[in-house]
């Protein structure tokens, strides 16, 4: 296999051009470092289309390493021909290779493996030929098998054990294998029915038939799970005479002799036996394979929509963490992030000391000047917002609140780096800390913890974990660079985010800054332990340093082109200053209004970088989250009791999913809009339409109160 043919061709980037992306990454170039400083060379591919590049490199490497692996192992044997070599070339994926190893695998001991010990192969040759020894009938022939020390005791036993060494050969048939599981997925259906008398969230499945070929991914995760769980029986099902015909007419079952009668048999007990069990699960397995590709992919998106939420800045935040028993949890910090006060309150049952908390609260707002509240949406979250949304009614000054998830919180408060960053807070006042900080820049605080654990995915817990965690990890890596950090401020668990920086040098940046003061200039970060130069390659652009004397230090430009930066300022008779006054506002205009191409050429530079340039002097330490819908503040609050049909609401979107997406509407109990009611138009998934944190108008069709659930539409 030509393995950048292949590429090519999926992934529709030119040959030269995919060569120089694929050694890019060769070389140990970081994913956020090719996407923004090596334009010129991929043609611009963004992150997402080089992480699919690099996935699928990857398992095609792999596959071609299994390739000549499999075709080393039955040269060794012996028993490689022309044929086989050039069914393994023609192999396009993992099965189908295991498919033409499977002959040769060292087995287990089988049935068919016993016989062959007591010599049966020959009688087993004989009928598969389905002519009888000499013309006598096959069983005077099965009887000359018979032996009593190699445990053949007569003609029946013999005829067995020549069936099963049959079997055995049509189940190892690679081609066989591939056309009967083309037919099962082609022809087959799932059918579920119930392990349990209980009512469960599963009833639906509890008699329940699809064609495998159109099941969705997320009835495959659900199925799996009621599986798992011991509540749902699964099972594949298909005609089995479409499977035997085929397979009769490739063997070649038709003459009318009496061995034909054992062919049959052996044919059909293949099938029954060995086939169909094998082709179940591997169906199965690649049906879980593919349901969760699309899940990991869905779970990324909502990911990086979430966490490229716009941060809510200059803002003095008390964040409150909900809570009954225990009683509710604040924290006040400052527009930095810095902890200035904490405190516990019992608004809730069972204590409802509702005018102490009034008290301490608005003490506080008072003396903190807190200008907005960061309410966690979990236990105990609409009492917490019915009493913050009374009292800022007897607040003099405008405050407002939000409601924030606290998915992950609790794990972040438990996490090692909670306790390193807080290690006289016990864990809900860590958690009452991070809800704020949600607020204030989610994706500071967010990428401190598990992205499993942040709740905009479905059935994550049922993926497997290394490759959640690769993709997921991606996308936070991807999102960290595309926002930079100031390396004056950022955590470890930020900067360790960073292309180029891993935890253990994260660590080493924030020791050197607390020992040696802040970082005044970027290439000072060659003095930290462990960053070397392609170290400093990599992260080098996506680090900020605010207090520098060189303005460019501040913004996304790389320190490679610094020179080109400079010329180009110079050129359209800017100075520093401007710069840094944000002054150079017209410099795209400028440089469109001599050309482009004719500028890059002059400054020796392609075009792409010249205009990544332009956007950064324009806007030196620009947030490119800024330009995106803020988060929803409210001042007063809505309950399910409040809640009818016909009634429009603003709401936000929490979460995508493969039938629809949750949007906050203000009540405790998110409201779930359906694929079918997200648009009039036909739309094949809800990502199509819509994206974690938006903010969308939307009419209550149905509230269901004993069951605490809300249908919404947006076709309005």
């Amino acid at each position: 296999m030509d393995i950048l043919q292949t590429l090519s061709t999926e992934l529709s980037i030119p040959m030269k051009r995919l060569e120089a992306t694929v050694a890019l990454i060769d070389e140990g170039n970081t994913i956020p470092f090719i996407a923004r400083y090596r334009k010129e060379v991929t043609g611009s591919l963004d992150d997402t289309v080089l992480r699919d590049l690099y996935d699928r490199l990857n398992y095609l490497r792999s596959l071609e390493e299994r390739r000549e692996k499999v075709r080393e192992t039955i040269a060794e044997q012996g028993k490689l021909t022309d044929e086989i070599s050039a069914a393994l070339d023609a192999a396009v994926t993992l099965t189908e290779i295991e498919d033409i190893y499977r002959p040769f695998k060292q087995k287990r001991k089988t049935r068919a493996s016993v016989a062959r010990e007591k010599g049966l192969e020959p009688l087993a040759s004989l009928i598969f030929e389905q002519r009888e020894h000499y013309d006598e009938p096959i069983i005077d022939t099965a009887a000359t098998f018979v032996d009593e020390e190699k445990g053949v005791a007569d003609y029946t036993e013999a005829l067995q054990g020549a069936m099963d060494i049959i079997a055995e050969d049509i189940s190892d048939n690679a081609e066989y294998r591939k056309e009967i599981r083309a037919i099962t997925f082609d022809f087959g259906h799932i059918t579920t029915s119930a392990d349990t008398e209980e009512s469960t969230v599963y009833d639906m499945y509890y008699d329940h038939t699809e064609p495998i070929k159109k099941i969705p991914g997320h009835r495959v995760l659900a199925i799996n799970r009621g599986e798992k769980e011991d509540i749902l029986k699964v099972k594949v099902e298909i005609a089995k005479d479409a499977i035997l015909n085929y397979l009769f007419k490739e063997i070649g079952i038709f003459m009318d002799r009496e061995s034909t009668t054992y062919m049959a048999k052996a044919t059909i007990d293949s099938y029954e036996r060995l086939i169909a069990p094998s082709i179940e699960r591997e169906i199965r397995s690649d049906l879980f394979d593919a349901a969760s590709e699309g899940a990991i992919k869905l779970f990324s998106e909502n990911l990086k929509n979430l966490l490229m939420q716009p941060p809510v800045k200059g803002k003095t935040a008390l964040g409150f963490d909900p809570g009954y028993r225990t009683g509710c949890k604040l924290a006040v910090v400052d527009k930095t992030g810095k902890v200035l006060d904490t405190a516990v309150i019992y608004p809730t049952k069972p204590q409802e000391r509702i005018e102490e908390s009034k008290r301490i609260v608005k003490r506080l707002v008072e003396a903190h000047g807190v200008e907005i509240i960061a309410i966690g949406n979990g236990t105990a979250s609409k009492e917490s917002e019915i009493f913050i949304a009374g009292l800022l009614r007897e607040l003099p000054g405008r405050v407002q609140y939000a409601m924030v998830s606290e998915a992950g919180a609790s794990v972040y408060s438990a996490s090692k780096a909670g306790t390193e960053e807080f290690p006289d807070f016990d864990v809900t006042q860590r958690s009452a800390v991070s809800i704020a900080r949600r607020l204030q820049n989610p994706l500071a605080e967010l990428v401190k913890i598990d992205p499993k654990a942040i709740g905009v995915g479905q059935y994550q817990h049922d993926m497997k974990p290394a490759r959640l965690d690769e993709a997921l990890g991606g996308v936070v890596e991807d999102c960290v660079n595309s926002v930079g950090v100031d390396v004056n401020t950022a955590s470890y668990s930020l900067l360790s985010y960073i292309a180029g920086i891993n935890t253990t040098t994260a660590k080493n940046i924030v020791k050197y800054r607390e020992e040696n003061g802040e970082f005044t200039k970027r290439s000072q970060i060659l003095k930290v332990p462990k960053i070397g130069a392609k170290a400093y390659q990599q992260c080098a652009g996506f680090l900020r340093v605010s207090g520098s004397s060189e303005i460019l230090d501040n913004t996304g430009v790389h320190p490679e082109s610094y020179d080109i930066a400079k010329k180009l300022i110079e050129k359209f008779g800017y100075t520093k200053e401007d710069v840094k006054a944000s002054r150079l506002g017209n410099l795209g205009e400028e440089v469109r209004g001599q050309g482009i191409a004719k500028v890059a050429a002059e400054l020796e530079c392609g075009e792409p970088t010249l205009m990544d340039i332009v956007g950064e002097l324009e806007k030196p330490g620009r947030d490119v989250r800024d330009s995106l819908p803020q988060p929803q503040l409210r001042e007063d609050v809505l309950s399910l009791e409040d809640l009818e049909a016909g009634m429009l609401m603003n709401g936000v979107v929490r979460n995508v999913i493969d039938f629809g997406a949750f949007v906050d509407i203000g009540v405790h109990q998110d409201g779930l809009v359906h694929i079918s009611e997200i648009s009039n138009k036909f739309i094949k998934h809800p990502s199509q339409v819509l994206s974690v944190g938006d903010n969308v108008q939307v009419k209550v069709l149905a509230v269901d109160k004993k069951k605490g659930r809300i249908s919404l539409t947006m076709k309005i």
